[in-house]
């Protein structure tokens, strides 16, 4: 038996043997009595009667020891701003912050929500909600009036905190005037308004409820606000899944598990060297770099969360991975922040590394990445053809993992923490990381599948400390959503298919809503798209699956090229869909062929950078396509739109 199998086996097998030993990675202020609590499963509860905090562990236990150590490197690229901010300087401004809140009658249990731009004050705030023991909840900034209502109504927070713009590719998007049109719609009316002025839009203060951050942080600058002592599984934070329609749908974080499973992530996955205490030889730290958002999940504990508990440097950054510090076009942008902070670990989306295939590939080599040790990617599937384009460019290891909102941490990827020679590969995410019990099961029967066998992907029970502990206020929500696969309730669905190889490699499929049926025959959109992607002339590529009278459902395709410049006319254009028909022929069958290939300028996604295929799908099938408040650039959909519509008959 090799060290990962040794090691992943104790993880499942004796749960309560191997996450006692991993809590040891955390500080506890008074000692858990019982590791796990499975009495009421699916709800969980772990390091039972534990008592800790967040915050103290991010922040306050390094001082001791890494005070003038950097902690926070913010870099916006739309604002031209740079900033490091020491664990003495996190320190302060956490505490100024708390105070903000004490001040407005925040306390333990209260929520609080985050409405805000990628900027320094919005990570203060996060940490500052688990220093007093209130709980936070990020909406992305930006999103829909609307959609931030719902939130409002389903958390019912007793202060937000906002600013008054964010911006994106040089464009202020003004914050304030969605907020009030929010907090108007909404049946819950928070008792205060904590606005930070960034100078970029006017915002319109509401006497009586907005309050100003700067005027606010003045009064309590040298405040000192003590960490208040959680039980374990008291919640963190309340994190809203992106694409939720009607009612929304509250991923609940609890405090001590999420913080353990964090710190073991960091020590098995993204920074081993950081949990054994070595330090970068010229930085004299340890630095990471997730290139996403706070209002997503690897923003929560990739930027803010697992690098400040495992005492390293988290780079913030808003701007595009296309755009410099002086606005100019720069598609090394992040290459050169990798040089300059000397980041040892980086973490982004594959869509990310999409955009960047378009652009000049020297970018990939002016910077000295030797500081790097290797670049992640998660949050859509990864294709093999970006994943060779990106490892050759950069000449690092590229690491693909799968996780979701709900799990808080990867579920699939390459441990190197276990086994340094561990090696990735191309289209999979990895093997199981510690703790995760998955398997494939067969969607008509539930039976257990073999290798090689395509089944949903699913985890048994007990998902290990991090997961979720709940849908917030809404307990038979849990259970019905996830746990409903089998009689039993003993398995959670991740809603996704997925396959696995002789040697324990996962491939994942797609949604299981994301599979086309085509005359009795089930397959995956995520093959045929990653077919379509090795063809050299195609950028990107979404496939739905769309009715048909004979066959059930065909495959359609929508592809962005390298060059728009090479399908100019009509004959181009049926040309290079000629190719990529031929393509999928020869690497998945006739059977797979889609039905059409339409080239576009721009496929619709979320703000995170997940495809909308079921926006997609819903267009070419001519249905409503439904809640777009998350879309990330609405005019994708209405080229679709219009390159559907049948040629308009000429009259003679």
């Amino acid at each position: 038996m090799d060290r990962y199998d040794e090691i992943y086996r104790q993880s499942v097998e004796d749960p309560e043997t191997f996450w006692r030993s991993e809590a040891a990675g955390i500080e506890w202020q008074q000692p858990f009595t019982l590791v796990l609590d499975d009495r009421r499963a699916p709800h969980l509860r772990w390091f039972v009667d534990g008592t800790t905090n967040i915050c103290h562990n991010a922040i306050d236990r390094h001082l001791a020891t890494r005070a003038e150590q950097t902690a926070l490197i913010y870099v916006s690229t739309e604002t031209g701003t740079e900033k490091t901010f020491s664990y003495r300087d996190l320190f302060e401004e956490v505490n100024r912050v708390a105070a903000m809140l004490v001040a407005q009658g925040v306390t333990h249990g209260d929520r609080v929500l985050l409405y805000m731009p990628m900027v320094p004050e919005a990570l203060f705030a996060m940490l500052a909600c688990t220093r007093i023991g209130a709980i936070h909840s990020v909406v992305f900034g930006g999103f829909a009036s609307s959609s931030l209502a719902s939130r409002i109504d389903d958390a019912r927070p007793k202060v937000v905190l906002s600013a008054d713009a964010g911006s994106r590719a040089g464009k202020v998007i003004p914050y304030k005037p969605l907020l009030d049109a929010a907090i108007n719609l909404a049946k819950h009316k928070p008792d205060r308004v904590l606005l930070l002025d960034r100078g970029l839009a006017a915002p319109a203060m509401v006497e009586g409820r907005d309050l100003d951050w700067a005027s606010l942080r003045r009064q309590h600058f040298d405040a000192r606000v003590p960490c208040t002592w959680l039980e374990s599984n008291e919640p963190c934070y309340i994190l809203y899944t992106s694409g939720t329609t009607g009612t929304p749908k509250g991923v609940q974080r609890d405090t001590g598990g999420h913080a353990v499973a964090l710190v073991a992530s960091i020590k098995y996955i993204f920074d081993p060297a950081a949990a054994s205490g070595e330090v970068d030889a010229v930085s004299g730290r340890r630095t990471f770099f997730a290139a996403s958002d706070i209002g997503w999940v690897v923003g929560h504990c990739y930027i803010v969360y697992a690098p400040l508990l495992c005492g390293m440097a988290s780079v913030m950054y808003e701007g595009l991975p296309t755009r410099g510090l002086d606005g100019e076009p720069d598609a090394g942008i992040w290459w050169s922040l990798v040089a300059k902070h000397r980041v040892n670990a980086m973490f982004t989306a594959p869509t990310a590394i999409r955009v960047l295939k378009k652009q000049d590939p020297s970018h990939l080599t002016r910077h000295d990445l030797a500081s790097l040790d290797a670049l992640f990617l998660a949050g859509e599937p990864l294709d093999e053809p970006t994943a060779r384009w990106i490892s050759e460019g950069i000449g690092k290891p590229i690491l693909d993992n799968y996780w979701q909102t709900e799990t808080g941490w990867p579920m699939l990827s390459t441990q190197r923490g276990i086994d340094p020679t561990m090696q990735p590969r191309f289209g999979s995410p990895g093997k199981p990381v510690v703790g995760f019990k998955l398997r494939l099961l067969d969607e008509a029967t539930n039976a257990e599948l073999a290798a090689n066998e395509k089944g949903v992907l699913v985890i048994a029970g007990p998902l290990p400390p991090g997961c979720m502990s709940t849908v917030w206020g809404d307990d038979q929500r849990f259970v019905d959503t996830y746990w409903s696969l089998l009689d039993d309730r003993s398995v959670y669905s991740t809603f996704d298919w997925g396959i696995r190889d002789d040697d324990g490699y996962y491939f994942i499929l797609g949604r299981t809503d994301d599979v086309i049926n085509v005359a009795g025959h089930r397959l995956g959109t995520r093959e045929i798209e990653e077919s379509i992607s090795g063809h050299p002339d195609i950028a990107e590529t979404a496939v739905v699956g769309v009715a048909d009278a004979l066959k059930g459902q065909v495959a359609i395709a929508f592809a962005i090229v390298r060059n728009a410049a090479s399908i100019g006319t009509p004959q181009d254009r049926l040309r290079l869909e000629g190719e990529v028909m031929a393509t999928v022929d020869r690497s998945l069958g006739a059977l797979a062929r889609p039905a059409r290939v339409h080239f576009v300028n721009a496929l619709p996604k979320t703000r995170s950078g997940k495809m909308l295929r079921r926006a997609l799908q819903a267009v070419t099938e001519g249905r409503d396509p439904g809640d777009l408040t998350t879309i990330e650039d609405p005019t994708a959909l209405e080229q679709i739109r219009d390159l559907l519509k049948p040629p308009s008959s000429t009259p003679h």
